[in-house]
């Protein structure tokens, strides 16, 4: 089973509307959200982190970065660090290398939601390919993932505010 079947059965086992695009293989979030022609604040990025040993997943804007500081406010100055590809494929191996979607829950990993992606009504994000995506809506994520939702990112955009 691929990460995206897995997906798609939990999507479907839980009666959400969600629709599965294909796109030109996109390996950065920018590069998808203009394939996809959608603002890049709507699309979701992750990071995997691990925060002492526990292995997280932080989902926010692609046209955003984590903002080390805040992020370590939330972890309750805890030890944590950004984790490298190697660390965290094995983990999402029916997924493609840095193409796993924000469902940390469908793994075993902790999700933490940016608020400034929280706050809109769709979730665009990588569907386990780097050629596919799903759209669905921002209250049906909340609901399956039930993630820590704070801000812990930062622009290095000054238009974005």
């Amino acid at each position: 089973m691929t990460g995206l079947d897995r997906l798609r059965r939990f999507l479907d086992g839980n009666d959400v509307a969600y629709r599965v695009r294909v796109h030109p293989i996109a390996f950065t979030a920018q590069e998808l959200a203009a394939s996809e022609h959608v603002p890049g604040a709507m699309v979701a990025k992750v990071v995997i982190a691990f925060v002492e040993e526990e292995m997280v997943m932080l989902v926010l804007p692609a046209t955003r970065t984590v903002d080390l500081w805040a992020f370590g406010v939330l972890t309750g100055g805890r030890p944590f660090r950004i984790a490298h590809e190697e660390e965290f494929t094995p983990r999402f191996a029916d997924c493609d290398a840095g193409a796993m979607p924000p469902f940390g829950n469908l793994y075993d990993v902790p999700v933490y939601l940016d608020e400034s992606l929280a706050t809109h009504d769709r979730i665009v994000f990588q569907a386990g390919t780097h050629d596919r995506t799903i759209d669905l809506a921002m209250a049906d994520f909340r609901r399956l993932v039930r993630p820590v939702v704070s801000s812990f990112s930062s622009s290095s955009d000054p238009s974005e505010g």
